[in-house]
């Protein structure tokens, strides 16, 4: 086993792809494959599993691609420490909901990172889509909720994606609608209140069943209803249509218009806002500081609550 087979793994699980990985590593697919070949039949146990959809890390290459990760990892500190190379890129991703918080960490995060050279990604992205890109290593940490409704459903696919739920807070629903909506100056709103102006959710793609939702009460009926796939839009249409949608009530007016205020929503349900990791991957080093900005985000939009 080398360093370089693990770096191999490493970007065939990133690119999901052996003919991508093999154009990143500037080898040839024949003996990128070869490479793996030769390193499953040293270590025993299959990484990937080749399909007709294409690679599919299986469980044990899973847990075999956490340890890999942090071999190559300390060798890179090793090279940076004692060769005086130039930095080596540093690569983190996170998937999650769209949550201003989230973002508010991320933006931190990369400001407080002094490398010349980094590759990070954010996708705010569906339920299910998540849940997959942990699973799989394409993100080390994912962002999402649990509540009454979707928790047995939503823990089953944890579960079976060998993923733990770690809880950063427990929200009471409210409200997002624009500062001149009507109902901006209630202390607190009923989905009686709500029926006249029209409903904005995220939508979910092929995974739409009302356990992935990414708003609570997705099985009620409303008379107008909006889909929408990034907040952006979903802001400007609570604006400019005097919609609203349903949260946390952590807002980032930081990152997001003032035009936007939370009001409290009078439901008895919660909302249970957390992360998710892989059981079998050490977080790594910037893993363990963004979890760290999360909870000073959320703190601080709480807050203001």
């Amino acid at each position: 086993m080398t360093l370089q087979q693990l770096k191999y793994v490493i970007e065939v699980a990133r690119s999901r792809s052996i003919n991508k990985a093999a154009q990143s590593l500037f080898i040839s697919q024949p003996s990128l494959s070869n490479a793996l070949k030769e390193l499953e039949e040293e270590i025993g146990i299959t990484i990937f599993s080749r399909t007709n959809k294409g690679i599919v890390i299986t469980p044990e290459g899973s847990e075999f691609l956490g340890y890999a990760r942090q071999v190559v990892e300390q060798a890179e500190l090793l090279e940076n420490r004692y060769t005086k190379t130039r930095t080596l890129q540093q690569n983190f991703s996170v998937s999650g909901q769209h949550y201003a918080f989230a973002v508010s960490a991320f933006v931190r995060l990369l400001k407080e990172y002094d490398r010349e050279e980094y590759e990070f990604t954010l996708r705010e992205t569906r339920t299910y889509e998540i849940i997959d890109d942990v699973k799989n290593l394409r993100s080390e940490i994912g962002v999402l909720y649990l509540n009454d409704f979707n928790k047995n459903v939503i823990s089953k696919f944890l579960r079976e994606g060998n993923l733990k739920f770690h809880e950063l807070f427990e929200a009471k629903p409210h409200i997002f609608i624009s500062s001149s909506n009507p109902l901006a100056k209630q202390d607190y709103v009923t989905l009686e209140d709500l029926d006249p102006y029209p409903y904005l959710s995220y939508e979910q793609g092929d995974y739409n069943s009302f356990y992935f939702s990414e708003e609570i009460l997705s099985t009620l009926t409303r008379p107008k209803n909006i889909k929408v796939s990034d907040r952006a839009t979903l802001f400007n249409l609570l604006i400019g249509l005097n919609g609203y949608t349903i949260s946390t009530g952590v807002i980032s007016h930081k990152l997001n218009s003032k035009d936007i205020i939370a009001v409290p929503l009078k439901v008895d349900e919660r909302i249970h806002v957390g992360y998710i990791t892989h059981k079998n991957v050490a977080t790594s080093k910037l893993g363990n500081i963004y979890i760290q900005y999360l909870k000073e985000s959320i703190d601080e939009e709480l807050l203001g609550l």
